[in-house]
């Protein structure tokens, strides 16, 4: 069985499909560092230049070198992540964007070493672009007064701390300041941290200059692809831009004076990737190498640099791996279960006993490992030879594992044994089945679905049929039977309706199923929509003409007991395929929301997960129950499970819930923590390079496999990973394999494409609460002042600021003298003093004047940055509609739609129908929403 966990370390998410893997394959050898590896040091990301020195981020710490290369020297340590470090235009000090406590926030530390000071601590992304000419301001971008969060917007941080000041620009995502600082060269839409190459759509970025004075904006470059991260020197623009025939990220420039644009650097391999501009020359990245460009004659140079650092991320670490459990099986008597976890394979005992690790291989991924019905061997997928293969192994470890078949499989899914051992039946996600015969290696394709995955089949107790459900055209599913000796396949239901799942019964006589056949529709509250949630139901059909129905009248008779070996259909007996629909009846059984179907002597066994729509959030809700076929009753075996696996005898369960695992018996009245296996205890040596290794071509092969183009976009896809792979090598922490899988699945050009996840540092977080309100500085009394409190529609009670609850009397324009009785700080911002206090309970002095005296203390619970947000959201989507509705006489709504999500669908649903009466719409968002959304909401 499968399951997956969202934060596995090895776990990538990358493709249009957003496909959860975790793998691994071996570059260097452990022990040898990275000054022997190379000269100079590769993976050296966000640089800056100033008169003497470059700064740079590598291995998540900020370290700084002389502008000739050399030993580069370290300037932190601190456990988080750096981003986007700037010298000050003195070259004494360094900006950047440090996670020190949870959040991203800006710091400043002196060039030549000293203690982060921190400069902001609003719960939102502080993200540093440049410094103000001066040397005095930051400018920085934020979300932290946006409404939605698409988009960034400029602030103006003082280096002495305090309120950040925002822009007059209503989006701000780059820029750079002329000379004198009357002007600003700015992008307001940022693609370059996203996983594509060569775009052009909507999202690509021009460049803009911003006059201070005149409040007004010229947008100087008219490319439809990526023109970004401007820098001003003198009168030249110089940018970054993919305007080139190859389409490389390049810099280019643009004489302010002469409206000329011109190449600068011509890079074909790789892209030029966050050039930053000095007094004298820009330094970039490419290749993972720091070059710096002359600005006086226009030559670029790369820069030999040095890192001496011990580089702990490379050292191999023993690693609990009960965390990252994907996949488990239970032994054919429930001795025993099989556990994947972190593309390792585990054996362990139910009670007392040994814990083995089958593989033990940390640059090789193992998956779906699943025993055999005569208990001597284990079946999985591994991708040792470059794609995946199935292999067998003796159940207890020893020996060597056996390669079944030569031709690779495109992401396998559960191998499923025949009874006697001696086949295997396994799926893979391109919709094709197949049967492997273990005596010749042999492998037959037995069907495809072109619909989707084949995900249960289930053999016969003779091995002789396997039974499977399969989409039909009209998308319904139907079952089918594949008889293995003949290799001939049989669809015996209609695909009239959805019918899935099937299992034969241990003594051949009986094929159960589930069939979606149940109607009885739920009508929504807010419309004259309706769905047909919960409308599965168990069937059985006969195998044979002469079987009666295990529901058939009975009467209590005395039986001679005489033993007719051929009466014995699981010995060997056809299966009457004509008339076989007319034989299916339905089990007495509420219909539901069901899980795996299994059977065993006499009994149907079922998972069954509560109503659609009232299932508990992020909590198991499985019952698993059996159906007595005697005795006619419905018997539960444990509650509050997410999945089980029926041992091949049928006497034993396997279960998960959360993290508990556990072996128990087939019978009533058993509960989550009965026999539960020693998980925590599973732990393997993992080398770091191995693994990465094994993720690069994982995350490779997913794109060859599944990219909806068999032509990937016109690029040599097999150079394209010999490209990238060559930066394996400088790797040296999970971050930069993600960086360089996301160049790599950039060159696709398709959006959606993502990487993330891992072994990845992070800082403890710190909470940081907020009031609904903006702040504004009051400099000649030196004290912070309410400037707006945040609204939504008058009927919203989802969210409101805590400073509008019923009440609590604070009003726009008061003063905050103080948080829980200590004066506000004011060479810090107003939330410096809302850390750490998420769902507490504060004082907060308010006054209509800017003292203690005369102020009152109110009683006010902070929000957390998700409801701000959403409270900010609602007030701009409701001063948008009332700006509408007063410009047209409350002729024209308006409706705002954040995206195709679940999010997307509820604010459309949530708009729409208070405004069915106006004779127009204003629908903000792009098209496809629009389209995707509007048709199911105008059908009533």
């Amino acid at each position: 069985m499968k399951i997956t966990k969202m934060n596995a370390p090895r776990v990538i998410r990358v493709t249009v499909l957003s496909l959860l893997i975790t793998f691994f394959i071996i570059s260097i050898p452990f022990g040898q560092t990275l000054k022997e590896e190379s000269p100079d040091a590769k993976m050296l990301r966000y640089p800056d230049v100033s008169a003497e020195h470059i700064v740079f981020v590598f291995a998540d710490d900020l370290w700084i070198v002389s502008k000739d290369g050399g030993d580069a020297r370290r300037l932190s340590s601190v456990k988080g992540h750096e981003l986007y470090p700037k010298f000050s235009p003195d070259g004494k000090s360094i900006t950047f964007s440090g996670n020190y406590d949870g959040n991203i926030d800006a710091y400043v530390i002196p060039a030549n070493g000293g203690i982060p000071e921190r400069l902001t601590d609003h719960p939102d992304d502080d993200l540093v672009v440049d410094w103000y000419p001066d040397g005095k301001e930051i400018l920085l971008r934020s979300k932290m007064l946006s409404p939605t969060n698409r988009y960034n917007r400029f602030f103006k941080q003082s280096v002495g701390g305090g309120l950040p000041l925002e822009l007059p620009l209503a989006y701000g995502e780059l820029a750079s300041f002329s000379p004198d600082g009357k002007q600003i060269a700015f992008q307001f839409i940022s693609p370059d941290a996203q996983t594509w190459k060569r775009y052009r759509g909507g999202m690509a970025s021009d460049i803009w200059i911003y006059d201070f004075n005149k409040n007004s904006s010229v947008k100087f470059t008219e490319f439809e692809g990526t023109d970004g991260i401007p820098m001003w020197h003198e009168n030249t623009i110089y940018f970054l831009s993919d305007r080139e025939p190859k389409k490389k990220l390049n810099i280019w420039a643009f004489d302010v004076d002469t409206k000329r644009i011109r190449q600068v650097t011509f890079f074909n391999e790789y892209d030029v990737k966050w050039p930053s501009l000095g007094p004298d020359s820009i330094v970039f990245e490419n290749e993972g190498r720091i070059y710096l460009l002359s600005l006086k004659d226009g030559t670029s140079r790369p820069i030999d640099i040095v890192v001496q650092s011990d580089l702990p991320d490379l050292r191999p670490r023993l690693k609990d791996l009960s965390e990252y459990i994907e996949n488990f099986s239970i032994s054919p008597s429930g001795k025993r279960a099989l556990f994947e976890a972190r593309g390792e394979i585990f054996s362990l005992p139910e009670t007392r006993g040994i814990i083995r690790n089958l593989t033990n291989t940390s640059g090789i991924a193992e998956r779906f490992p699943t025993w055999s019905p005569d208990g001597k061997s284990v079946a999985y997928f591994s991708d040792s030879t470059g794609d995946y293969q199935l292999y067998t192994l003796s159940s207890d470890g020893s020996g060597k594992e056996k390669q079944i078949g030569k031709s690779g499989i495109n992401f396998p899914n559960e191998p499923i044994w025949s009874p006697d051992s001696k086949q295997i039946a396994f799926s893979d996600l391109t919709g094709s089945l197949y049967i492997v015969n273990l005596n010749d290696n042999r492998r037959t394709v037995v069907d495809k679905d072109e619909w989707f995955p084949i995900s249960s089949f289930s053999w016969s107790p003779d091995s002789r049929y396997l039974a499977y459900s399969k989409r039909m055209p009209n998308s319904q599913g139907a079952i089918m039977i594949y008889d293995v000796g003949k290799k001939k396949l049989h669809q015996v239901t209609s695909a009239f309706y959805h019918d899935i799942s099937p299992v034969f019964s241990p003594d051949g006589k009986y094929l159960f199923f589930y069939s979606n056949r149940s109607f009885n529709p739920v009508y929504s509250d807010v419309d004259e929509t309706w769905i047909y949630p919960n409308s599965t139901e168990i069937f059985v059909a006969t195998l044979r003409k002469d079987i009666k129905s295990p529901l058939a009248p009975n009467s209590d008779e005395e039986v001679l007991k005489e033993i007719n070996a051929s009466d014995q259909n699981k010995s060997g007996k056809m299966i009457d395929l004509q008339g076989f629909e007319g034989r299916v009846v339905k089990l007495p059984i509420e219909a539901g929301n069901f899980g795996q179907l299994e059977a065993v002597e006499g009994k149907v066994i079922y998972i069954r997960f509560p109503a659609a729509g009232s299932s508990p959030q992020n909590k198991p809700s499985g019952k698993l129950l059996y159906y007595d076929l005697n005795e006619g009753k419905e018997k539960t075996i444990i509650q509050d499970i997410n999945y089980y696996e029926l041992s091949a005898d049928g006497k034993k369960v396997i279960y998960k819930s959360d993290s508990t695992y556990g072996i128990i018996d087939l019978s009533e009245g058993k509960k989550v923590g009965d026999g539960r296996l020693p998980t925590d205890k599973m732990k393997a040596l993992i080398d770091p390079r191995e693994e990465w290794s094994q993720i690069f071509n994982e995350a490779w092969r997913i794109e060859r496999d599944f990219f909806y183009d068999p032509n990937m976009h016109g690029v040599d896809w097999n150079a394209t990973k010999e490209r990238y792979k060559a930066l394996l090598p400088y790797v040296v922490d999970r971050e930069d394999l993600n960086y360089i899988i996301g160049e790599m699945i950039s060159e696709l050009n398709s959006s959606h494409t993502y990487v993330r996840g891992g072994d990845i540092e992070g800082a403890e977080e710190i909470s940081v609460e907020l009031l609904g309100c903006d702040f504004e500085f009051d400099k000649f009394n030196n004290v912070y002042r309410i400037k707006k409190i945040y609204k939504g529609g008058t009927w919203d009670a989802e969210v409101r600021s805590p400073l509008t609850e019923p009440g609590v009397n604070v009003s726009e324009g008061e003063y905050l003298i103080a948080i829980n009785g200590t004066p506000l700080d004011k060479s810090k911002d107003p939330w410096k003093a809302l850390h750490g206090l998420a769902n507490e309970v504060v004082t907060i002095t308010i006054n209509n004047s800017p003292s203690f005296k005369g102020s009152r203390e109110v009683l006010v619970k902070p929000i957390s940055r998700e409801s701000d947000y959403r409270l900010r959201y609602l007030s701009w989507v409701e001063d948008n509609r009332k700006k509408v509705e007063d410009a047209t006489n409350s002729r024209v709504g308006y409706i705002y739609v954040p995206n195709t999500g679940q999010e997307g669908q509820n604010e459309l649903l949530r708009q729409f129908i208070p405004q069915t009466t106006k004779e127009a719409l204003i629908i903000m968002k792009d098209l496809m929403v629009v389209d995707r959304f509007l048709t199911d909401l105008l059908r009533s």
